[in-house]
């Protein structure tokens, strides 16, 4: 019997996270992608995803967290937006460089001071040369699909990038 819900763009990424069974998570909540990391810390807490979860002090962090972790051969996710993707940028090419299939939902969010909302890709845009392998979805089913997809892709021995 097939089960439908209606559910948010947040929402499914974290649960395709859930899907994907993967046992390290490190995140910094930053708007919009707030409930990404939000709905990961319930799943852990509830018994529902055995992972571990790190809420670091800055993206960069985060970053630095889940490469670390993926270089021990543990399946390791993180999400973000906007600025926290500008300040993951220094650490962006270690992923690739070191063939580390991490998944990152980025909820695309203008780059402005002091502060932008709308939906905009210069978030994304100036990491097209980092390595990363970058997906765009248009609904949040694709959203989920694509979570765990990306999984399928990145840790594909002849791909083995982020």
């Amino acid at each position: 019997m097939s089960v439908s819900k209606v559910v948010t763009g947040n929402y499914a990424a974290a649960y395709g996270a859930l899907l994907s069974r993967i046992q390290f998570a490190a995140a910094y909540p930053i708007t919009p992608q707030t409930f990404i990391v939000e709905h990961l810390s319930e799943f852990v807490h509830d018994g529902l995803l055995d992972a571990d979860y790190v809420r670091v002090e800055s993206e960069h962090s985060a970053m630095s967290a889940v490469v670390a972790a993926e270089a021990t051969g543990v399946r390791s996710f993180t999400a973000t937006s906007s600025q926290g993707l500008a300040l993951m940028h220094e650490v962006l090419f270690l992923p690739s460089a070191l063939r580390l299939p991490i998944v990152m939902p980025v909820v695309n969010r203008t780059v402005a001071a002091p502060i932008g909302i709308w939906c905009e890709y210069n978030d994304t845009m100036p990491q097209r040369d980092s390595g990363w392998i970058q997906a765009y979805v248009e609904d949040n089913q694709e959203v989920l699909d694509m979570v765990i997809q990306a999984y399928k892709i990145a840790e594909n021995k002849d791909v083995l990038l982020p």
